[in-house]
């Protein structure tokens, strides 16, 4: 018999095979493999078959049956084959999704890799899906996420972007995070908003399906009786999965999956997948919340033992103002008795003492000290004084021109010219009046050596966020920083009482307010001042 299939010959020529092609060249030597490989497909070796089983020969039964055996056992063998592929695929996939959830504390990383998994076709492959969080204090289930495409035209651009870039889920969930997470979320608002139930609501499907504690395939949806109309035309389909997110009996969320685009079925066997996986998920997601919760604690507890420690230490200063207050507050009072008197009989003596007199120099020396005196005083009763501050709401260019017009005539007398500037509408300051004007005079009318040519003191006030910052350029000084510094310290100048203190004190006033005060010295332009104004109570913030 002629045979029309090369099965019985030993070795073939290139082109003795249809079926034999570029790459195969060691078949046409191998016939064995050739036989399994490739005859038992071959359309000649049918043919030839079938001519051996027309024949007469006593074999021919027994090795038309031997053929169809081995046909449907390798197609079986095909099929076990891709199945253990799609398995093996399936038990890496979960490896890594696990390794994902089981390592991630973040809420937001949780849900991006998880809508990953279930849309990307690596993963579940589903289209679409939404996720609904159980907020059990307010008593609703909320949407929160979603993921997917509206229409065809985005879905092939997201399928064909995905093919381009060979990514790994967490790869594709970390892109997710970054790039689409917010457009994502405003892309489905007008669903999510919909997709908000009471969790008393036991007769809606999504609540079922949560109590259920099951997931539950929903076919027909528009005719469904469990399932209400508004809700299947909400979402557009007319079958979807409800995958509830159960931890250790918790209600944690439901995930609401479709393929709205390609209208593939979902399977048992998709439904399943989805139940394993929704276990580790719903773990996660109550891990990642409560981790957050336990942050928010942390830093409420970390920032109540920092106000606790900042009080005590207040406290202590407070104390120690006190204490400084009380010593020097005592001093003053036992020191101006006697001070004024002095002044007061050296000034009736002044002026009884007519100009010729030659002891009419020493009386005006002694009452110049006096009156120096009487002011070093007034200043140490004023520290005292500034311990217990009155504030109310003051306009801040009443508070600057009352300032400068009270110092004129000493800045005159000195040949200092000054001027004021404002920004509109400038919102009034929460302060103590009394103690800041006096902080301003001082600052105004500071004595600090190290005069220079340029005697020009600019004030101007502005906004800064919520304060008023008045700022105060005294050109006319020449001094260091380190030097400033020294003199900001109380009772640091022990060369002349009087130099300095007021300045000192100002700053402690300040400070104690919660007000910043910096004094800085610039090369070739003189002192600059900032005083930063709260414009609301410490209540309001």
């Amino acid at each position: 018999m002629d045979w029309e299939c090369c099965w019985d010959r030993d070795v073939i020529a290139m082109g003795d095979c249809p079926n034999i092609h570029e790459g195969d060249e060691d078949l046409l030597t191998s016939k064995r493999r050739r036989i399994l490989e490739k005859c038992s497909e071959c359309d000649n070796f049918r043919r030839d078959l079938g001519r051996f089983s027309d024949s007469s020969h006593p074999l021919a039964p027994v090795f038309y049956l031997v053929h169809s055996e081995y046909q449907r056992q390798k197609t079986q063998i095909q099929s076990l084959v891709s199945f253990l592929d799609n398995k093996t695929l399936e038990i890496r996939f979960m490896h890594e999704l696990g390794f994902v959830l089981q390592s991630s504390v973040d809420l937001e990383e949780v849900l991006s890799v998880a809508l990953t998994a279930i849309t990307a076709g690596k993963g579940f492959g589903m289209n679409r899906a939404f996720l609904l969080l159980a907020d059990r204090e307010a008593g609703m289930l909320k949407g929160y996420l979603a993921i997917g495409p509206r229409n065809l035209e985005e879905a092939s651009h997201t399928w064909n972007e995905i093919l381009g870039n060979d990514m790994d889920l967490k790869t594709l969930a970390m892109n997710f995070r970054k790039n689409k997470l917010s457009s994502e979320r405003a892309k489905f608002h007008d669903i999510l908003e919909q997709l908000t139930v009471p969790l008393s609501s036991h007769e809606h499907i999504t609540i079922k399906a949560l109590d259920s504690k099951h997931p539950m395939l929903i076919e027909d949806a528009f005719h469904h009786p469990e399932v209400n109309p508004n809700f299947a035309a909400l979402l557009g389909v007319d079958t979807f999965l409800l995958m509830p997110l159960i931890s250790r009996n918790r209600r944690v969320g439901l995930i609401i999956a479709d393929n709205c685009i390609t209208h593939r079925r979902i399977t048992d066997e998709d439904m399943h997948s989805l139940e394993t996986f929704s276990f580790p998920v719903a773990f996660a997601m109550e891990r990642a919340s409560l981790y957050d919760k336990l942050q928010i604690e942390l830093n409420r507890v970390t920032e109540a033992g920092k106000k606790l420690k900042e009080q005590q230490e207040l406290i202590v200063r407070m104390e120690n103002m006190a204490l400084v207050g009380r010593i020097t507050s005592s001093i003053a009072h036992s020191v101006r008795n006697p001070l004024m008197i002095i002044g007061g009989f050296a000034r009736s003596m002044l002026k009884n003492t007519p100009s010729s007199d030659p002891k009419r120099d020493f009386i005006e020396s002694i009452v110049a000290e006096t009156h120096q005196l009487e002011g070093v005083l007034d200043e140490i009763l004023n520290y005292s004084d500034s311990l217990y501050p009155a504030r109310d709401f003051w306009d801040v260019g009443q508070l600057v021109e009352s300032a400068l017009r009270d110092t004129s005539e000493v800045l005159m007398s000195r040949g200092y010219a000054s001027g004021y500037s404002s920004e509109n509408d400038l919102p009034p300051v929460y302060i103590d009046f009394k103690q800041i004007s006096y902080c301003l005079r001082t600052v105004l009318q500071s004595d600090i050596n190290g005069m220079g040519d340029d005697r020009t003191i600019a004030v101007r006030s502005y906004r800064d966020e919520n304060a008023v910052v008045i700022r105060i350029e005294d050109r006319s000084r020449n001094v260091t920083q380190a030097e400033l510094d020294h003199i900001l310290v109380p009772f640091s100048e022990t060369r002349d009482l009087g130099a300095g203190l007021g300045l000192a004190l100002c700053k402690t006033m300040l400070e104690k307010q919660g007000i910043p005060f910096v004094a800085l010295a610039v090369a070739e332009a003189g002192i600059i001042y900032t005083i930063k104004l709260p414009t609301y109570k410490e209540e309001q913030q």
